[in-house]
């Protein structure tokens, strides 16, 4: 099922900001600190598995793998250059301006704006999403729904209830990704899946990365390399066609 990933995010954020509610003062910042650093160490493992796949999937062809780093190097560039992590920092910014009444903001609106942009506006969400979608894997959502239950338990414990509220756009946001991405999914062929996987695993290693605290990688600049990892294939069988 293609939203399964998602309902499963939804009920660790409910069930994260529940535990945050009732029990805030005894999960200290030592255990969260240890709880990331135990998912960034799995997502490092899954992120490598899935980098993988352009070697070791048989639908991928030898050369495939140029076509991904040329996506990725392209991907940064255009990412960069349209400055996409800096703006979704701004967009967070401004929704906290626009919920702010003064100098004292709404404790329901900033929990609710925080803990949306947190769950929504990522690089996980993306690639999850369309993992749950195309193939039916939940594995990076699964992921993802733990870090984010770990976080709900923290936006609870600070800023109260209205991190409840978190869970509509998660579900709206996530849910659209994963169901444009299973409508999608036969138009795409297995070997334009692994060049998005592979691609995607790279840009999980950056947050895996900046979960470890080891380098503040500015992954969202990265992800125009999962719609050019396509195209270079596509641009490269073309070639191939005219040069034989």
């Amino acid at each position: 099922m293609f939203l399964s990933g998602t309902l499963l995010n939804v009920a660790a954020v409910l069930v994260g900001t529940t535990v945050g509610l009732v029990a805030a003062s005894r999960v200290g910042d030592r255990l969260r600190e240890s709880l990331t650093t135990g998912l960034g160490l799995f997502v490092a493992v899954l992120a490598l598995r899935m980098a993988s796949a352009i070697f070791d999937d048989p639908a991928a062809r030898q050369g495939d793998s140029l076509a991904v780093v040329g996506a990725l190097l392209l991907g940064v560039v255009v990412g960069e250059a349209l400055r996409i992590q800096d703006g979704l920092e701004a967009l967070g910014a401004w929704f906290q301006r626009r919920l702010s009444r003064g100098d004292r903001p709404s404790r329901i609106a900033e929990a609710f704006v925080a803990a949306s942009l947190l769950f929504c506006v990522g690089p996980m969400t993306i690639l999850g999403s369309l993992d749950n979608g195309l193939r039916g894997d939940i594995t990076i959502l699964a992921t993802k729904s733990l870090l984010d239950g770990v976080a709900s338990v923290a936006f609870a414990a600070a800023l109260g209830p209205g991190t409840y509220l978190a869970a509509g756009p998660v579900l709206v946001v996530q849910g659209g990704i994963a169901a444009g991405a299973f409508l999608l999914r036969d138009i795409l062929d297995p070997r334009t899946v692994v060049a998005i996987t592979a691609a995607g695993g790279v840009i999980l290693i950056g947050i895996s990365l900046r979960l470890l605290d080891l380098k503040a990688v500015r992954v969202a600049n990265f992800l125009p390399a999962l719609v050019i990892a396509p195209l270079l294939l596509k641009l490269a069988d073309v070639l191939a066609r005219v040069g034989g």
